[in-house]
Formats: C-alpha cells, structure tokens, sequence
C-alpha cells in the first residue's frame, strides 16, 4: 500500500515538474544555507584553533600594565618589564619551560635599491623554542652575539622573498634603519595567522641590539613563557603571577600592574565569535525553510484544488479518508526530501567553493546535515498535514461535481 502511494505522489509531482522545482526552491535554499554556514564556520574554528597552536597553545604572555582586550592591552603608565624578569620567570617558576624577552617595531629593511618595511623582533634564541619555530636556512644567535649585541639577523620567509627572491640571503648585509645587518638564517615559513597578519613578516634581531641600536632603553615589552608539557597553563599563570607581584612589591589587596595572557583565552575568543556568527547566520537561513514550508503548503493546496474531482472519484469507488489523506502527506514529504537532498548536495559544493576561497579546512559535520535533512521531512508533514486533511475530508457527491 505504501509502495502504490509513494508512487502516486511521484507520478504527481513529475506531472508538474517545473511547479514542483519551484516549490521545494525555498527548501533547497534553506538546507543549503545552513550546510554551507555551519560547514565553512567549522571550517574557520578549525583553522583559527590551527592557526594559535603554531604560536604554541601552552604558551602565556606577559605584558606591562592592566590591559584585559588580549595582547595589546597593556597600560603605558606601568613599569615596564626586564631582562631580568625574564630571567625570574625562567628559573623560579618550575611550571615554565622556557622564558623569552620580545620587543617588536615596525621598521624599513633595505637591501640595494629594494626598500620593504616590516616587523622588527628583539629577541634571543628561546623565542624559537617557546613558538617552535623552526629555521629552514643557516643558524640561530650565537651566545656571543646575544651578549654583545651583534647586528646579526634572521629572515621571516616573506622577508626574504621580498629581499633576496629565490636566492639564498646567508651572509648578505642588509640595512634596518641606521644598522648594517648580517643575515644569519631563514625562519620556516608558517604563513597567515587568524589575526590577519602574516607571521612571516618579520625580522629577529638580537634583544640587546634592540635595545642598543634602536629603542635606546632596557625595556621588554613582552615575555613569552612556554609551559612544561603535561602542566596546566592555570597554574602557570598563577604561578607567574606571584612571582611578579613579588617583584613589583605589589602588596595585598593592590591590583597588578602587568597583565599574563593565556594563548588558550585567545582561541576561545576567537572561536565564540565564529561560534556566535555561524549561529546567527544559521537562524537566518533556517528560516528560508519555514519559508519553503509555506510554499509547498501553498501548493499542495492549489493541487488539492486541481484535483478535487479526482478525489471524488477515488473516495467514490472506496477509497478511505485515510488512504486519501496519506497520499496528498506522501507527497509533500517526498517534495520536501527532494528538496533536502537537493539542498544538501547544493550546501556542501557552496561549502567546498567557500573553504577554498577563503583557505579554511572544508569540515562538514554529518549531524547537521542530518538535522538538515530530518528537519526538511518534518517541514513537509507539518505544512502537507493541512491541504492532506482537507482532500481527506471532501465530500464525494460535491468533489464529482465540481468543474
């Protein structure tokens, strides 16, 4: 019985193919919607949650005042950091590994007649090993050159492409402001951050020849601490914090005066946002399917309609309410699937075309192409109940009468 209904409800709906193309179209677009926004939104968590383990996920930063916006927030009127506390940091906290010093300014590099204005890092070779940042080409600082204060140098791999092409920079000079600078090495290329900035924008410099040749003061404006594997970053934090209220003579009840960011904080930020956006979007899209409901709704009562004779003429030779009611609700189900699977087909080629453009990983999430698709068949018995139940109910006589 189910068998003959279902194909009564496809002989009907082939009947009128364009009408019923354009009937599931808000359907399709609906289930698409959704599919391509959630996908392409996992796509981005994934890729920001990518993109913040290169720094290292078990990395903190340690910055001068009381800023809570994240890493740039840090207060002009605090005392700045030392060497020193670096230093501190490193050998009193057990949770750290690895402690490092980081001043950056923006600053013009010229090789020839080739001028190229990027980031400038004073910084010693624990950077490295707190970003795992690996050099592809050459060689890190020596000791020597972190305590003099060499003007040697290290390329980001955008750096060197801008610069010195494809050829190797080992052992070239290249002008940073008023320093002539010897390149000693190449950075791994790690490309775009989700910040929008390119990490391999930039040149690492020894922190004392920063601090010699181009802030003119002993300052750090950043401490980055990498933690012990298998050690919560909470309780790094926290030892870091006593450590540099005690250095700061910060007494009991007194507000810091540095700010110790967790990378971790960073990638729930992030992803909430996304989060939040994806979500949004969703809700908009997922309203085309009401929409779409509507209009199979709508339609399926103008069938009723068109074929009230027939329903006549069924119901005359013995046909039941029941078998009437469930041949016009097999029909709408089945536009309502078609345009489901139509729309999930359409959504993940809308989601392979975004991911691929905006360079995200492509993520579709079975469950919610699941929901999708049940939520669409749900669509189709709720809005085809209503013109099934009034076919059902016609009377004979009145339904052989009409023209």
């Amino acid at each position: 019985m189910f068998l003959e209904t279902l194909h009564l409800a496809l002989q009907a709906i082939l009947r009128n193919a364009l009408r019923s193309f354009l009937t599931i179209l808000g359907v399709v677009i609906g289930v698409a919607a959704v599919i391509a926004m959630v996908t392409v939104g996992q796509g981005s968590t994934d890729q920001v949650e990518a993109d913040v383990s290169k720094l290292g996920t078990n990395l903190l930063m340690i910055r001068p005042g009381q800023g809570q916006g994240g890493p740039g927030g840090a207060s002009s009127t605090a005392a700045s950091l030392t060497l020193k506390d670096v230093d501190a940091i490193q050998d009193q906290v057990s949770s750290v590994n690895v402690a490092t010093p980081m001043n950056s300014r923006m600053m013009t590099a010229i090789l020839g007649n080739t001028n190229y204005s990027t980031n400038v890092t004073g910084t010693d070779n624990r950077y490295l090993e707190a970003t795992d940042w690996a050099i592809t080409e050459g060689r890190d600082f020596y000791d020597s050159e972190l305590r003099s204060g060499t003007a040697a140098c290290i390329l980001g791999e955008t750096v060197r492409k801008e610069l010195f092409g494809s050829s190797s920079p080992l052992g070239d000079v290249i002008r940073i402001k008023q320093i002539s600078c010897r390149v000693i090495g190449v950075l791994e290329a790690k490309g775009a951050s989700s910040f929008g900035n390119d990490q391999d924008d930039r040149i690492l410099i020894p922190i004392r020849t920063f601090h010699r040749r181009v802030a003119g003061n002993q300052d750090v404006s950043m401490i980055y601490a990498a933690i012990r594997e298998g050690i919560s970053t909470d309780k790094a934090k926290v030892d870091i914090e006593l450590l540099m209220r005690e250095r700061r003579r910060i007494g009991p009840g007194e507000d810091d005066d540095f700010n110790v960011f967790d990378m971790k904080q960073i990638t729930s930020m992030l992803t909430g946002i996304s989060s939040v956006l994806t979500g949004l979007l969703s809700a908009v899209a997922a309203v085309s399917l009401l929409v779409g409901g509507i209009g199979i709704m709508n339609i399926m009562l103008v069938s009723v309609t068109e074929r009230t004779r027939e329903i006549g003429i069924r119901l005359a030779i013995g046909a039941t309410e029941r078998q009437v009611l469930m041949q016009f609700l097999v029909e709408a189900i089945v536009l309502s699937l078609l345009g489901g699977l139509i729309g999930i087909l359409l959504g993940l080629a809308l989601a392979v075309v975004g991911s691929n453009m905006l360079a995200i990983p492509f993520a579709p999430d079975p469950v919610i192409i699941l929901l999708a698709f049940g939520f669409s068949a749900v669509v189709g018995v709720i809005f085809g109940y209503f013109p099934a139940r009034r076919a059902a109910r016609m009377n004979p006589i009145v339904a052989l009468r009409h023209q």
